[in-house]
């Protein structure tokens, strides 16, 4: 009798969409700010294609679209009518000729993004029940509890198997035994690192949503997921990235350049 072999999985296709719109309302035209010889979004699409062979920005400005095709990179138009970056990145992955499994949506912010911390979304989809995986850090005694306490600084809490239970503006879990000076003493509390992975037929899913309560309480996407029943894998990184929202960002970015 003729042995059955085993059959090898077949690896997983990545691809890097990069959102980039040019009507932010705190800071205008931000993609396509100097910082030390290059725009903001050229040093987003080198950092992304250190770890994917495949990257695309997906913009709604021609000024952007112009900007991605001159520094050699790939730009596709889409709708300027998107709630959020993730509708973008739908819209973009529905214009490409080849599939891909996993997309990566890296915001177009982030001039400081690591490849390791690409490599750590994609080692959450070795697990095949991964749905849509995102990146957490440590909140350190050196970060302070004003960084802890920063509403601007969304938080997040797992469970065992690390997966988001929950993400919130608000310090998560309360301690209320214990004073809050000493909370990043006593547990380990998560920033959450804002860049998503979702694969190809739940990215289309999460289009189809309407917002829900706690997306809108906390002004934060990803609630809505999780209110709709989808599972988000966690992965750490100890990388700090710096996004840019406004102006005073942007000369503390070019500082660290200089």
């Amino acid at each position: 009798m003729a042995k059955t072999l085993a059959k090898t999985p077949k690896p997983l296709r990545f691809v890097g969409i990069i959102p980039a719109r040019f009507a932010s309302t705190r800071f205008p035209g931000k993609p396509l700010v100097n910082i030390a010889g290059k725009t903001m979004i050229e040093r987003v699409y080198e950092q992304v294609s250190k770890a994917l062979a495949d990257v695309y920005v997906a913009t709604d400005d021609k000024r952007i679209f112009d900007a991605v095709l001159a520094f050699g990179g790939k730009a596709i138009m889409t709708s300027d009518k998107h709630r959020s970056g993730t509708d973008r990145c739908y819209e973009a992955f529905s214009k490409l000729e080849e599939w891909y499994d996993v997309v990566i949506n890296v915001q177009g912010d982030e001039p400081f993004i690591q490849p390791e911390q690409i490599a750590e979304l994609q080692r959450c989809f070795e697990e095949p029940e991964t749905q849509i995986a995102t990146l957490a850090k440590k909140i350190t005694e050196k970060d302070g509890l004003g960084f802890l306490q920063n509403q601007n600084n969304p938080k997040l809490v797992v469970n065992k198997q690390n997966e988001a239970l929950y993400f919130s503006r608000s310090v998560i879990p309360y301690r209320r035994s214990a004073e809050p000076e000493n909370w990043i003493l006593l547990h380990p509390y998560l920033k959450h690192v804002g860049i998503y992975a979702y694969r190809a037929d739940v990215l289309r899913e999460l289009t189809l949503l309407e917002q829900s309560p706690l997306e809108i309480a906390e002004s934060l996407e990803q609630l809505r997921w999780l209110e709709n029943g989808y599972r988000i894998k966690v992965g750490f990184t100890d990388v700090e990235t710096i996004g840019i929202d406004t102006p005073e960002d942007l000369e503390k970015v070019k500082e660290m350049f200089a």
